[in-house]
């Protein structure tokens, strides 16, 4: 398959050496791991940055690599520098930073945005993938749909703005409604066909059931009971970043009971380019005690034993045969990695509760959630028609994403 570049966030040793010259600052980033790290993100703080490189008002940072390649890099919102760093297995590479005018403008890998025109949805994707989450206009509307839906992808362009936009085209929708006022159906079926984002127009589709669920990686505490308490729709949103190499949103979630305590609930969801799983960090403001928390990929009846349980490595994972399996659709992989995890279990539904949720029951990656702290997992999917090949590649891909975890970059300056 053609392979994609894993990235990393928040998850780098700093090391500061001290020993670069005024104006030119070089660093080394160093890989412990015997496996090759393409296109990860790394993160400076620009403090350190502006310390030895001096601006003016004409001037920006370039980042190259020894061969004097310039590197794609993305001030943050909470002023660090970000750049794309390639290190070979058990090796090292080196770059600097100095002031200057890039010589192109930057290519955006990601992006997203709030659509208020679809029910409140935030999507985003980067070159690799796409998601969306649910919002108050959809809740509003009665619709439970607790978890993170998947946009599948074949393509590194941004797709997600046209797909809407041919979506939800008002003079569409209205030649559509008219035809249908003329009783020709076949006719307005095959117009809504051309423009739906649940048809695959040669670069992807949404074929992915969510469901009153936690869809693609939703997570929720769990109460006295072991029950999931299912957390609605987000309240406010703020895009703290919106490219080119990463996406951040902050979601925050109305107050809801929880034992004797009233809890809001924060999320902070990140997509960088080449990515296919999203970093997630969650707090819950309001919590007197411990509680269980998970993160969750539901299971659906059409493949009830497609999924894979490596607590000791790190994650889960599962195969998602898509809404309609006869649809030729392919196979969606959908996974979480949880550093930290205490367990990974399948949790089922009963009968009833299978009927109402449309679905068997749920991956789960357990936790513990201490007051005041902030829980990081990381979610996110593959498709079988943008490459990957097999369930067990999709499981490597996580195995190797916890290792890097756990042995994150050296970076060096």
């Amino acid at each position: 398959m053609k392979k994609t570049a894993l990235t990393l966030l928040s998850c780098l040793t700093l090391l500061s050496c001290g020993n670069a010259p005024k104006g030119d600052f070089v660093v080394t980033v160093k890989n412990p791991l015997h496996i090759e790290r393409t296109d990860e993100v790394v993160e400076i703080p620009m403090a350190d940055i502006t310390a030895r490189v001096s601006l003016t008002d004409e001037t920006q940072f370039i980042v190259t690599d020894k061969e004097g390649n310039e590197i794609p890099s993305q001030i943050t919102h909470d002023d660090n520098l970000l750049f794309l760093a390639n290190v070979k297995a058990n090796g090292s590479s080196t770059y600097f930073i100095n002031a200057g005018v890039p010589s192109q403008e930057p290519v955006a890998y990601t992006y997203g945005r709030h659509y208020p025109e679809r029910v409140d949805d935030i999507a985003w994707e980067n070159d690799v993938t796409a998601y969306r989450c649910y919002g108050p206009a959809l809740q509003a509307n009665g619709e439970k749909a607790y978890g993170y839906d998947v946009w599948v992808k074949n393509t590194p362009s941004l797709v997600v703005e046209e797909r809407y936009a041919n979506e939800l085209n008002p003079a569409t929708a209205a030649q559509i409604a008219d035809l249908r006022r003329q009783h020709k159906n076949a006719e307005a079926d095959e117009l809504y066909h051309s423009v739906s984002y649940h048809v695959d127009h040669g670069n992807g589709l949404d074929c992915y059931k969510v469901g009153p669920t936690l869809g693609g990686g939703a997570d929720a505490l769990l109460d006295s009971e072991g029950n999931i308490v299912y957390p609605y729709c987000w309240a406010n949103y703020e895009i703290l970043e919106n490219g080119p190499l990463r996406f951040m949103v902050r979601l925050t979630y109305k107050p809801f009971a929880y034992r004797e305590d009233s809890l809001v609930e924060t999320r902070v969801i990140s997509l960088v380019k080449g990515s296919q799983l999203n970093k997630t960090e969650v707090s819950f403001a309001g919590l007197a005690n411990a509680a269980p928390i998970v993160a969750g990929i539901v299971v659906h009846p059409e493949n009830p034993n497609g999924y894979t349980l490596k607590g000791d490595e790190g994650y889960v994972s599962y195969q998602d045969l898509t809404d309609n399996i006869h649809n030729d659709n392919g196979q969606i992989y959908v996974g979480i990695v949880a550093p930290g995890m205490s367990e990974a279990k399948y949790q089922p539904f009963s009968p009833a509760e299978a009927s109402q949720r449309g679905a068997s029951g749920h991956v789960l990656a357990t936790d513990t959630y201490k007051p005041g702290s902030t829980y990081t997992y990381y979610w996110g999917s593959a498709w079988s028609k943008a490459g990957w090949q097999s369930h067990d590649e999709w499981d490597k891909y996580l195995s190797d994403y916890a290792k890097r975890l756990k042995s994150p970059l050296e970076v060096h300056y």
